[in-house]
């Protein structure tokens, strides 16, 4: 009985790093459920904007430092075998040095269409310089997780239809799903043999 007053405490005390944390693993969702969560005065709106862009910000700099240190190395091993030829990286290194700068905004303020990981990675493994490849990301991310928080903010009262005894078992199975996927992750990367 007493873990549901500790768990509303745990969320109440540590609700912008857990949106950090959301956003850095999940991205667009969160920032929905930021604006969500901010027209519904759970949180101030300056320090969820500060959670979720510290969170996309350091999530797309892990992805250009693993396209830059190791994607290279990977795509020569494994390539082969998703047919990415040496050639087809010739060619994607040619187009990406020409056009880095208006792929990467189009890529943030879209999020890639499916491809913005890859895009990602890309722009590290072809080593795009590291302050401009910030420097589109942060100005991108502002403007995307603003875009994204009044989505939640003016639409998010959908959830209110929702039962609430529903609400609070799609939260929890969140969480457990959340924590889940972590553990798998984990298992995963420890027998990835680098």
């Amino acid at each position: 009985m007493d873990f549901l007053p500790q768990l509303v405490s745990f969320l109440e005390t540590s609700k912008y790093f857990l949106l950090f944390v959301g956003c850095f693993t999940e991205g667009s969702v969160v920032m929905m459920t930021g604006g969500l969560l901010w027209h519904s005065g759970v949180m101030e709106f300056w320090p969820a904007y500060g959670a979720l862009l510290l969170g996309d910000v350091l999530s797309d700099s892990m992805w250009y430092i693993i396209g830059y240190y190791g994607a290279r190395r990977f795509t020569e091993r494994w390539g082969r075998y998703v047919n990415v030829t040496p050639a087809i990286i010739e060619k994607a290194e040619s187009k990406f040095n020409r056009y880095h700068t208006s792929i990467l905004i189009i890529s943030k303020l879209t999020m890639g269409f499916g491809f913005a990981i890859a895009t990602l990675i890309t722009a590290g493994m072809l080593k795009v310089p590291f302050v401009r490849y910030f420097t589109i990301n942060f100005l991108g991310g502002l403007i995307w997780i603003y875009g994204l928080m009044l989505i939640g903010y003016y639409f998010g009262n959908i959830v209110l239809l929702v039962p609430r005894e529903l609400q609070i078992v799609v939260a929890v199975s969140g969480i457990i799903a959340f924590f889940y996927i972590l553990k798998i992750i984990s298992a995963r990367l420890a027998k990835t043999e680098w």
